[in-house]
């Protein structure tokens, strides 16, 4: 019994729980955005209406998933030296085995999304860029200064389109909010490489610098929409969830500051996820999406988000 369990945490620790929750929150922001929640409330929800949002959550959790655990796969030799304690480099999870669990991931994946973009396509083919990113970025891009964080934002835009593409004419028109997560996750990428020697100060100025043109831009948006007092709390809240490690960091940029700011980074795209649903939607789904603020925040004691 100890043998399984060990197996299944280990299964765990390479697909990154509470990452996988943000990643939900991207797609429930992308499907509010699209406009899908428009005149629904969550009482009057109905089965055929959550089937697609649900299709999309599990693509997006194949896709992630999937994604994380390849990183884990091309990195198992660096690993065995700078963090032997992972799945791999410890014996707990052979690399075929996570090569086969990255695989079946990704493929589910992608599948979920072709179930909801039958007649457009969009939805599959904007898994495919997910997952074809993911690979890029694990095998190649983390070793690029520059592009490197621009692929990694890649994977997060691309599920932001993910979820609008659940109506696909709104899609065709706020393609361009894809480039929001893109600039915040490689401002996040720009001080991950400090999380095991420490980082610089001019690294993180750059991100608090990207960091504000993401909340700015949200506060625009929300002012736009009508919607800017719905929308202030999850800001602020975003605000002080990222800038918080960050100025820490900025103060001692050791390798475990860097870490906390990196993870900080991570957990808060849910309070910016759940601004954006209600600068687009209404606060009950907005409340839907915080309430998985706390989930991730426990599974990230759980369980490694970087």
């Amino acid at each position: 019994m100890s043998y399984i369990v060990s197996k299944l945490i280990g299964y765990l620790r390479l697909m990154r729980p509470a990452n996988i929750v943000t990643a939900i929150a991207d797609i429930l922001a992308g499907v509010a955005v699209s406009g899908y929640f428009i005149n629904v409330s969550l009482s009057t929800v109905t089965l055929d209406f959550s089937l697609p949002v649900v299709c999309l959550c599990l693509a997006t959790i194949g896709l992630y998933g999937g994604g994380v655990v390849f990183n884990d796969v091309f990195d198992a030799t660096l690993d065995s030296t700078e963090r032997p304690e992972r799945p791999i480099p410890s014996g707990v999870i052979s690399k075929t085995q996570a090569i086969i669990l990255g695989s079946y991931l990704l493929l589910v994946g992608i599948l979920a999304a072709f179930s909801v973009g039958r007649l457009t396509g969009y939805a599959g083919w904007l898994a495919i860029g997910v997952a074809a990113s993911a690979l890029i970025y694990d095998k190649w891009g983390k070793h690029q200064e520059f592009l490197g964080p621009f692929n990694m934002g890649l994977c997060r835009g691309l599920n932001l389109l993910l979820g609008i593409s659940i109506v696909p004419e709104v899609l065709q028109t706020h393609w361009w909010m894809g480039f929001i997560p893109i600039l915040y996750i490689a401002a996040v990428t720009n001080i991950s490489r400090g999380e095991v020697h420490g980082g610089s100060v001019k690294s993180l100025r750059l991100t608090a610098l990207c960091y504000a043109a993401v909340y700015i831009t949200m506060g625009v948006m929300a002012y736009l929409h009508h919607r800017i007092w719905l929308a202030l709390p999850f800001i602020a809240l975003f605000i002080i969830m990222i800038n918080v490690p960050l100025f820490r960091a900025m103060k001692n940029p050791s390798g475990p500051n860097i870490g906390k700011a990196v993870k900080g980074g991570i957990i808060a795209l849910i309070a910016m996820n759940a601004a954006w649903v209600a600068a687009f939607a209404t606060l009950p789904f907005a409340i839907a999406v915080i309430l998985l603020l706390p989930i991730s925040m426990v599974l990230g004691k759980l369980f490694p988000v970087t």
